[in-house]
């Protein structure tokens, strides 16, 4: 059992932390949806921008940075 989990490969999940970085993250801000929807905020989620090294709030489905327009996390 122990050769088998030496062997897995770990898949980058949106659940999984960010990498560390110097000073910590930036507060990128919502997604232009999420900002003209703004009574829904409650269902905002976290997502992770790679190129500006912080996080920005959309809803599941979304996925281009509203900064830079990465798509890649």
């Amino acid at each position: 059992m122990k050769d088998t989990a030496d062997k897995l490969v770990r898949f980058p999940l949106s659940r999984t932390r960010p990498p560390q970085t110097p000073g910590g993250f930036k507060d990128l801000g919502p997604s232009k949806l999420a900002a003209a929807v703004a009574r829904a905020q409650p269902n905002l989620k976290g997502h992770w921008c790679s190129r500006c090294e912080g996080v920005w709030y959309g809803y599941v489905g979304e996925c281009e940075c509203p900064v830079c327009g990465n798509r890649n996390g």
